[in-house]
């Protein structure tokens, strides 16, 4: 009799959601591969606001690398960890990896654009 109810609890194994960080309008995706080409920026900013010049950042630039394949950005931290500053939101620390960048986006009737700071 107790098999029938092992067998009846049994729960189905569900896919773990991935690691996601999120500062503001900036989301953070760990991946356990980076695309392998790729262009470093020369500034360690993830996110650039129009209207008040902040930017999310890295508060060591040598802590990771910034780059864009297309239109789509990463971050390859080096470092043990890096943290992600803002003037207008709290740190974020990332431990070593890679991670994809993605920017929040918002609709209107007229597109689809992205959300400025």
């Amino acid at each position: 009799m107790l098999g029938f109810f092992k067998k009846a609890l049994k729960v189905p194994s569900v896919k773990r959601p991935s690691k996601q960080w999120r500062q503001g309008d900036v989301f953070l995706i760990a991946t356990a591969e980076l695309p392998r080409d790729g262009r470093v920026q020369h500034q360690p900013i993830l996110a650039e606001g129009e209207i008040t010049g902040h930017a999310h950042r890295l508060k060591d630039p040598a802590s990771g690398q910034v780059f864009a394949v297309g239109s789509n950005l990463y971050l390859d931290v080096i470092a043990e960890s890096a943290t992600v500053i803002h003037e207008e939101h709290g740190p974020v620390t990332l431990p070593r990896g890679g991670y994809a960048v993605r920017i929040q986006r918002e609709y209107s009737p007229k597109e689809i654009r992205r959300v400025m700071d």
